[in-house]
């Protein structure tokens, strides 16, 4: 039986390829995942309240039952990115949209508000921080990543079954490795912010790439991201650096204000999406009451 040695080859740099770009990817939703609690069930809505122990059981706490439902809807959207490859690949608008969103979500969380608007703030973000909405935001984020991962690894190989694999492994290394920066940020908490600085760097890697033509590598993608989070580490530890403080300062609320104009420019968006869900909730809801009736 002979072996293919340059499948192999390119099999290998897949997984490679995957598994670095999954790694950073990883260290996000781990962060993204942390604000809830550990051992609390799902809240369900009133009519599908019945499904909480069943699905306790199963995916266990909130915030393990996050990143499991990430993993699935990354399966579906690195599927579906897979199937439309060629697509993504040629329509920047969908690359500019992602890298958007992360910009987006780096400057929500790294934006510190002006003196007067922090209460404000602080109730937003807390209210904002429920099971569902994180949820929601996980699979957006995954959405976006995989814009960055399917585009590389189909770069390496036109072999659609090499492709499904290596993209299989990246998820699994995405999921176990975001547990394990979940722990993390437990233990320091400076990862929490360096996470969302991660971010900022993948969406402006992507905008770089489509608008200048700067092609930013998956090594030097990867030691970028790395180096970000060490770097985060290094000022937390090392107290002397700290007097560098009101740059930073300064720098979190020019992100909280460009923020601000991100969320009132996607006012009409935000109701349109809101009116959706909140019509399909409906649907639902008359349809599990319709259902309930004719069986009792």
């Amino acid at each position: 039986m002979s072996i293919d040695l340059n499948l192999l080859y390119i099999l290998v740099q897949v997984i490679f390829l995957e598994g670095i770009l999954s790694i950073d990817n990883a260290a996000v939703l781990g962060a993204m995942v942390s604000s809830l609690p550990k051992k609390d069930m799902i809240p369900w809505p009133g009519p599908l309240k019945f499904l909480g122990p069943m699905v306790h059981r199963v995916l266990g706490g909130q915030q393990a039952a996050a990143l499991k439902v990430g993993l699935l809807g990354a399966y579906i959207g690195r599927g579906l990115m897979l199937v439309l490859a060629n697509l993504v690949i040629h329509n920047p608008y969908l690359k500019i949209l992602g890298a958007g969103y992360l910009i987006k979500l780096a400057f929500e969380n790294l934006g510190e508000p002006e003196s007067g608007e922090e209460d404000q703030t602080k109730t937003k973000k807390m209210g904002g921080k429920n099971f569902w909405s994180v949820v929601i935001a996980v699979e957006l984020a995954d959405l976006a990543f995989s814009l960055d991962n399917v585009v590389a690894v189909v770069a390496l190989s036109d072999n659609l079954y090499v492709i499904m694999f290596g993209v299989f492994m990246g998820i699994v290394t995405m999921r176990f490795a975001a547990s394990i920066f979940t722990w993390m940020i437990n233990k320091e908490p400076i990862l929490k912010p360096a996470a969302y600085m991660v971010v900022f760097n993948i969406g402006a890697e992507l905008l770089l790439d489509e608008f200048f033509g700067v092609k930013v590598g998956s090594g030097l993608k990867f030691m970028i991201s790395a180096g970000t989070l060490v770097l985060f580490v290094v000022y937390a530890r090392i107290k002397f650096l700290h007097v560098l403080q009101p740059v930073f300062n300064w720098i979190a609320k020019s992100m909280a204000n460009i923020n601000e104009l991100f969320d009132w420019a996607l006012v009409p968006v935000v109701l349109v999406v809101k009116t959706f869900f909140r019509a399909s909730a409906s649907i639902i809801h008359l349809v599990i009451g319709l259902f309930h009736r004719s069986t009792t």
